[in-house]
């Protein structure tokens, strides 16, 4: 069957169809109309301007993904959108454009839940991950540990429970602070990974919560660090602020690791799921697979190519709730901005 879907929770519009056969999934397509060279001018994204961007690319992105896969929409048996969290304005356009298509079509519609979205996106690699799983989902604005227990009639997952997440602020957001605080542009995860490859990390920064007994996060105390050092230090010079990246970003990693660790010795998991946008960062990839290697975990990461924002992890998820049988419809479909998963 082909499942289509629809990402407009942020500042990417994307349209992917993926072909599930043989109890696997299989990208056709994927076709993203990024926002990024916009939302730099303001050095972050503006909700109404991502909407009206949206708004203009939604119709021609989804007429390229159905014709690079060859496909129209007869063709399609199931339509997958992000209904939430998200930005609300920006969530509308996807939502209304497969309500809309769902309305003339009759096409099953399924409304996704976009960290639902990240986690099925580990399902679009070569191999699939091994479940019950525990899930770290690591983006601009979330950081979750979850639990992912095995649906025994198919290859999804049954349910999502919650295990810990940030008291304060995300992961990503303590990248993108550092980096607008630093003068690069946006989005700052990716310029602070850069960066810091030409520096050491020798800034003394705190790891918040690292060694408490549960599996919460806290970030906001990096972020204060990063603050009050560079009001100290007015004038930087590069090598300085190289190393100022090497540190706040092994900090994050460091904090991220060990409470994955911790989760994965209590819990057990078959494998342990890397996702979200700030996976695709390679020190936190690559420490992580060596830390759960050494503790005899197996790591099951997002292609690297499907770890941002896009179409494609949407339709796996639908097709997830597909086989679970979480069917939505035009008629009671609606945006959801704060969705929580697993709770």
């Amino acid at each position: 069957m082909n499942i289509l879907g629809i990402e407009t929770s942020c500042d990417d519009t994307s349209v992917a169809v993926i072909k599930a056969e043989a109890r696997k999934l299989r990208v056709v397509s994927c076709v993203t109309a990024s926002q990024i060279l916009i939302h730099q001018k303001t050095a972050g994204v503006v909700p109404e301007v991502a909407a009206r961007e949206h708004a203009a690319t939604i119709m021609p992105t989804l007429v390229a993904a159905l014709k690079k896969a060859g496909l129209e929409l007869k063709n399609i048996s199931a339509l997958a959108v992000t209904a939430g969290p998200g930005l609300a304005t920006a969530l509308l356009v996807g939502v209304e454009t497969a309500r809309a298509l769902n309305f003339a079509t009759g096409i099953p519609l399924f409304g996704v839940n976009h960290i639902a979205g990240h986690l099925a996106s580990c399902w679009l690699g070569e191999k699939a991950p091994k479940l019950p799983a525990l899930a770290l989902v690591v983006s601009g604005g979330h950081t979750e540990l979850l639990w992912l227990v095995k649906n025994p009639k198919n290859l999804g997952w049954l349910t999502i429970r919650l295990i810990g997440k940030t008291r304060d602020d995300a992961a990503g957001e303590a990248f993108d602070k550092t980096a607008k605080l630093l003068g690069l542009p946006y989005p700052g995860g990716p310029e602070i990974a850069k960066l810091a490859k030409k520096g050491r990390p020798v800034i003394d920064l705190p790891r918040p919560m690292l060694n408490g007994d549960n599996f919460e996060f806290s970030f906001a105390g990096l972020k204060t660090s990063v603050m009050y050092y560079l009001r100290n230090k007015p004038r930087l010079n590069f090598q300085t602020k190289a190393n100022l990246a090497a540190s706040v970003q092994q900090a994050i990693v460091e904090t991220l690791i060990g409470k994955t660790l911790k989760a994965a010795e209590k819990l057990k998991p078959q494998s342990v799921l890397l996702a979200g946008g700030v996976a695709a960062n390679e020190k936190l990839r690559d420490n992580l697979q060596n830390a759960l290697t050494k503790n005899g975990f197996e790591l099951s990461l997002a292609p690297h190519a499907y770890t941002t924002d896009n179409g494609a992890m949407i339709a796996a998820a639908g097709y997830f709730q597909y086989l679970n049988q979480q069917r939505s419809s035009w008629q009671t479909l609606k945006i959801n901005p704060v969705w929580e998963l697993g709770k």
